[in-house]
């Protein structure tokens, strides 16, 4: 059986709100020890990971390539701290539907075009920008929580490309972005 890897499809913040993103996961791993959020750079998830063969790699970068070739950059307004019960802390998207849209239509995309099965690309979503899971305890959730439920924290970037993450075994890693169609209006 061949070797398979472990992959998942988001959006990416651009590099300086993803930094201010980056500061709050260091933050709670210096107050708090917990840091398996530093493990993926900031992100919207669209597909949750899923392992495929290192051969089927040119057909997803070739599938995705044609995706976002016809998607339009939209923005995207993060505001504010929320939480799924006790497990996880994250960053509140303000309009959910742009990234409910791309997601379902990508999900058709990847049933049709790359064999997802409908297992694969169910569940609810709910778009966030996660900061805290998996070794957040409930004791330091409450901690957390107590002080990042009245933070402040509001910013607008433009999303203009999809991104391939892929695990490195230790981390999860920009495999590869693929640009969405200009939007840029000519004045000529």
């Amino acid at each position: 059986m061949q070797e398979q890897s472990l992959y998942y499809i988001a959006v990416v913040p651009p590099e300086n709100e993803a930094n201010q993103v980056k500061s709050i996961k260091e933050e709670l791993k210096c107050r708090y020890g917990i840091q398996h959020a530093l493990k993926s750079p900031a992100h919207i998830t669209l597909q949750m990971p899923f392992r495929r063969s290192s051969t089927d790699e040119n057909l997803m970068i070739n599938t995705l390539k044609a995706f976002a070739a016809k998607r339009l950059s939209f923005n995207v307004s993060l505001n504010g701290f929320n939480h799924f019960s006790n497990r996880v802390i994250f960053i509140s998207v303000e309009d959910h539907q742009p990234l409910i849209t791309l997601h379902n239509v990508l999900k058709n995309t990847l049933i049709a075009s790359l064999s997802f099965t409908e297992k694969e690309t169910s569940g609810p979503f709910h778009p966030h920008v996660t900061i805290a899971h998996r070794d957040l305890t409930p004791e330091v959730f409450n901690a957390i929580w107590t002080t990042y439920k009245a933070k402040d924290f509001a910013i607008t970037f433009r999303i203009d490309s999809l991104c391939l993450l892929k695990h490195n075994g230790k981390n999860w890693d920009i495999f590869k972005s693929f640009p969405f169609k200009s939007d840029i209006k000519s004045y000529f």
